[in-house]
């Protein structure tokens, strides 16, 4: 288990906070939070995001599908002393019959060449299928069933994997969405991985080397 900052800890094959994790912290951050709010992280990883709305009194459930995440995420709660349900399976189920006022989620959005999602390993916190969406098409045709009246869901992802598209699905399913910020990073050794891949699929050209991250906010009218 190794120390991260911000006096978090991680089991390997965790997903650490990175430069994603950080924008969806700004976006959560804008959010009116009270002790009467219900909040859900669909895939926690190490809880930084479930903490942070913990911290400033949510009720918060996190959910994810690595046992080893939902591990460190609990050890996380436990050393912060924050109250925090973490829940271990698919979103879907784990959720029946509940509804929140805010779900905020940072899912696998990495383009992979797998027609399947993994089932074990690290590449479960990103890798997405074909078009990355894998995970951010289910997320969207199940938001507007999770969250009460103006209820809001706060999603960061690669615009790599179709932001519009994200949009568009939302927008159908009855919410209202929009695209509040917006980052440009370097390349991971991820996608710097599956450059020749990348590029075949039309998803990137040669002269990329750097990719722009979304967040965007959609709210249950």
């Amino acid at each position: 288990m190794s120390t991260l900052p911000g006096g978090l800890v991680a089991l390997p094959s965790v997903y650490r906070p990175q430069a994603d994790t950080r924008l969806l912290a700004e976006a959560l951050a804008r959010e009116d939070l009270d002790t009467d709010t219900r909040v859900l992280e669909i895939g926690t990883g190490t809880g930084a995001l479930a903490l942070n709305a913990a911290r400033r009194g949510a009720e918060v459930t996190a959910v994810d599908v690595s046992w080893t995440a939902v591990a460190t995420a609990r050890v996380n709660a436990l050393l912060q002393r924050l109250p925090v349900s973490v829940l271990h399976g698919d979103f879907v189920a784990c959720t029946a019959g509940r509804r929140y006022d805010l779900i905020v989620t940072n899912p696998p959005y990495v383009p992979a060449p797998a027609t399947a999602l993994p089932s074990h390993g690290p590449e479960r916190a990103w890798d997405a299928g074909p078009d990355g969406r894998m995970v951010i098409d289910r997320i969207c045709a199940h938001t507007s069933a999770l969250l009460r009246p103006g209820g809001v869901l706060l999603m960061v992802h690669s615009a790599m994997s179709m932001a519009g598209e994200t949009l568009e699905r939302l927008s159908r399913a009855g919410l209202t969405a929009e695209i509040t910020a917006e980052a440009t990073v370097p390349w991971g050794p991820v996608l710097r991985s599956r450059r020749s891949w990348l590029e075949g699929q039309g998803l990137a050209n040669a002269a990329e080397t750097r990719e722009e991250l979304v967040v965007i906010r959609a709210r249950n009218t």
